[in-house]
């Protein structure tokens, strides 16, 4: 019963952070009461306050989980074997992070560039786990192109979002978008390398000298 009770109350600490969120872009962030959130859950205002203490606590929050995503993403990246695959991946999971409340949190963002300013935890806090991601996916042995590469492709993801204000499109469709854009910039697998003395003759060569010698 107790992780029953934790997984209702997780749940509607999600539920207000994502219709918080969704005021917050929509109408900005002083504009939005509590009780406008609560009446937009169908709760209290005392039920909302049991979960959070304000409108800030709300917001750190939001930035709590993006921060603890990434974690997440740097952990998985350091488990998996290097390669191609893994920046394939690395990049499909931050589409799927990033897209999670998609073009609301660029909203909130844009128009409450304030409020990010005063209760972000960092910069430094962001960049410091993109940096260790990113020597996850490419190692002390990449060229400096693929390094770039890969970085341009993650960091395009965020940078997709903030294009497409203003685009007549559905978030749907940006997302899509942004995910090729990303695998566009993605460094290429390796060609494989041809043995010493040239390429082993195939099949066919073998067929074609076999009739000719018929």
């Amino acid at each position: 019963m107790a992780g029953a009770g934790h997984r209702r109350g997780s749940d509607t600490k999600a539920e207000i952070r994502k219709v918080a969120l969704e005021l917050f872009a929509q109408q900005g962030y002083e504009a939005t009461s509590l009780r406008e959130i609560a009446e937009r859950l169908g709760i209290t205002k005392a039920a909302l306050y049991y979960h959070f203490n304000g409108k800030e606590d709300i917001v750190r929050s939001l930035f709590a989980e993006h921060l603890a995503a990434l974690d997440d993403l740097v952990d998985w990246a350091r488990d998996q074997p290097p390669g191609p695959q893994l920046r394939t991946q690395a990049i499909d999971r931050m589409i799927d992070l990033v897209s999670r409340e998609g073009l609301q949190a660029v909203r909130f963002a844009v128009t409450n560039q304030h409020v990010v300013q005063d209760l972000h935890p960092g910069k430094e806090n962001v960049f410091g786990r993109l940096n260790a991601l990113f020597d996850a996916l490419t190692g002390p042995d990449a060229s400096v192109e693929e390094a770039l590469r890969i970085r341009m492709a993650l960091f395009s993801v965020n940078l997709a979002f903030f294009a497409a204000q203003g685009l007549d499109a559905t978030d749907e469709q940006v997302t899509a978008a942004a995910r090729d854009i990303a695998q566009l910039l993605n460094p290429p697998a390796p060609a494989p390398s041809s043995p010493p003395g040239g390429d082993l003759p195939s099949a066919a060569d073998h067929a074609e000298a076999d009739s000719g010698r018929g």
